[in-house]
């Protein structure tokens, strides 16, 4: 019986590291992460999706939509939440010749 690397069997899965339909995938994952990671500090600080909503400035669905999903959300929406939740955000962008961090 042949045994597969992790590494083997998500490129077969996946597809390979850099092409459209890994890095889609990786994409979708991280804002699935994000999205649960939003819904469990709400809920660790007692808040409910209506009262967050009211914090940021936006519907307790949208809100809804996002704990489910940060795919589709503006940047701006994205930082308010982080910011009622009172996250410390870190962002770091590379760009041919240019570096920048901030947060």
């Amino acid at each position: 019986m042949k045994t597969y690397s992790l590494d083997e069997v998500q490129d077969e899965l996946l597809g390979k590291q850099g092409t459209p339909e890994r890095d889609k995938f990786e994409y979708e994952l991280q804002m699935d992460l994000i999205g649960k990671a939003i819904k469990q500090t709400r809920q660790e600080r007692q808040l409910t999706q209506e009262a967050l909503g009211e914090l940021v400035g936006v519907q307790k669905t949208q809100i809804s939509r996002l704990e489910h999903s940060a795919s589709n959300v503006t940047f701006d929406t994205l930082m308010r939440v982080f910011a009622a939740l009172k996250a410390k955000v870190k962002l770091q962008v590379e760009l041919p010749h240019t570096n920048l961090s901030f947060g």
